[in-house]
C-alpha cells in the first residue's frame, strides 16, 4: 500500500477544520482537489472515512482512528525533513510544546532560554492552549509535551511534577479592597470581575467557588490574556484573579495591587504531561528533564 503524505495532511486538515471548504482554504487548494484526495485515500485504505450527504461530510469511526496515526506519521516526516534541512545550521531536532498561559508567563521564558542555550540544535515549537485542550493535544499526538494545571485528564497521558503557583486578587490601587493584605473570595464577589476567556482554569475555579459560596460571579468583561486583564483592572472596569508571578510583570507599570486570596484553591500545582506508555523522542526527553530540573535547582523526584 502506498500512502501519500499530502493526502494524509489534507485528511488531518479536514478533521481539524470540520469541513472540506475550510480545510481547502487553510491549505490554499480548491475544495474539489481536497475532496478528490480524500476519495483516493479511502480507496487506498479500502475504508470509508466520511459519510457524505447534502448537509456535508461526517467523519466515521475509522476517520478518528486514522487521525491519531496520521498525525504521528506526519510528525515523523516533518522531523526527518527538519533535521536534514537544518543539519548544516546545527538544528537537529524539534519538540512540540503546548502550555497554559500561567506556565508561559511565569516559568517558560527563562527555562526555554536556558534550555536553548544548552541545546542550540533543538527547535522548540510552543503554542498556548487551555489545560483541557493541552491534555487532548498530547493524547492525540498533536504535541509532544504539555504543561497544564494538575487534574484528572484520563489514562491516555502521564502527569509529571513541574511547578507550583498562587492565585491572587488584582484590584485598582484606589479600590475599596486595595489596602487589604488578604481577602476571602466572598468579600470580593460583590464587585464586578474581569475574567479570562471561557474554559480557562481560573474562570472555572472562580465559578465553582462562587457557587459554593452561594453568591453570583459578576463577569463584566472576559479577556484572553493576563496583560489585557491587568489593563482592564487598572482602568477600573473590574477586579480579577491571576497567578502572583504573572501579576508581578505588570505591577510596576500599572496602577494595580495584588492581594492574597485566603482560599485553599489559590495554591495550585502545574504539571508536565506526555503520552502514556510511549517513549519520548530524545529531544523531547531532553526538554522534559530540563523543565523538571533547570540548572541551579534541586532535582525533582
Amino acid at each position: 500500500m502506498k500512502l501519500d503524505p499530502v493526502s494524509l495532511r489534507l485528511f488531518v486538515a479536514v478533521m481539524e477544520e470540520s469541513t472540506i471548504a475550510a480545510a481547502a482554504a487553510r491549505e490554499h487548494l480548491a475544495a474539489s482537489a481536497v475532496s478528490r484526495r480524500l476519495a483516493d485515500l479511502e480507496a487506498a485504505l479500502q475504508v470509508e472515512l466520511f459519510t457524505r450527504s447534502n448537509r456535508g461530510t461526517e467523519p466515521t469511526a475509522a476517520a478518528f482512528a486514522l487521525l491519531n496515526l496520521a498525525r504521528g506519521v506526519l510528525n515523523d516526516l516533518d522531523g526527518i525533513a527538519s533535521q536534514m534541512r537544518e543539519y548544516g545550521t546545527g538544528v537537529r531536532g524539534h519538540v512540540r510544546v503546548v502550555a497554559n498561559i500561567s506556565a508561559i508567563t511565569q516559568f517558560l521564558p527563562g527555562e526555554l532560554q536556558s534550555f536553548l542555550a544548552l541545546h542550540p540544535q533543538v527547535d522548540v515549537r510552543l503554542q498556548e492552549q487551555i489545560s483541557t485542550a493541552i491534555a487532548q493535544s498530547v493524547a492525540e499526538n498533536a504535541a509532544d509535551v504539555g504543561i497544564l494545571n494538575d487534574g484528572k485528564y484520563g489514562d491516555r497521558i502521564a502527569l509529571l511534577p513541574y511547578r507550583s503557583d498562587e492565585l491572587v486578587l488584582i484590584v485598582p490601587t484606589g479600590h475599596g479592597l486595595a489596602r487589604r493584605k488578604a481577602v476571602r473570595l466572598a468579600e470580593a464577589l460583590p464587585f464586578d470581575f474581569v475574567g479570562m476567556h471561557p474554559g480557562s482554569a481560573v474562570n472555572n475555579q472562580l465559578m465553582r467557588a462562587a457557587a459554593e459560596a452561594d453568591l453570583p460571579l459578576k463577569l463584566r468583561i472576559q479577556v484572553t490574556s493576563y496583560d489585557a486583564l491587568c489593563l482592564m483592572v487598572a482602568a477600573g472596569l473590574g477586579i480579577g484573579v491571576m497567578p502572583r508571578g504573572s501579576a508581578a510583570l505588570y505591577r510596576g507599570t500599572l496602577a494595580i495591587r495584588a492581594i492574597t486570596l485566603n482560599e485553599p484553591w489559590a495554591q495550585r500545582r502545574l504539571v508536565l504531561c506526555v503520552r502514556a506508555d510511549e517513549s519520548l523522542s530524545s529531544v523531547a526527553r531532553l526538554l522534559v528533564d530540563h523543565l523538571r530540573n533547570p540548572p541551579g535547582t534541586a532535582a525533582t523526584p
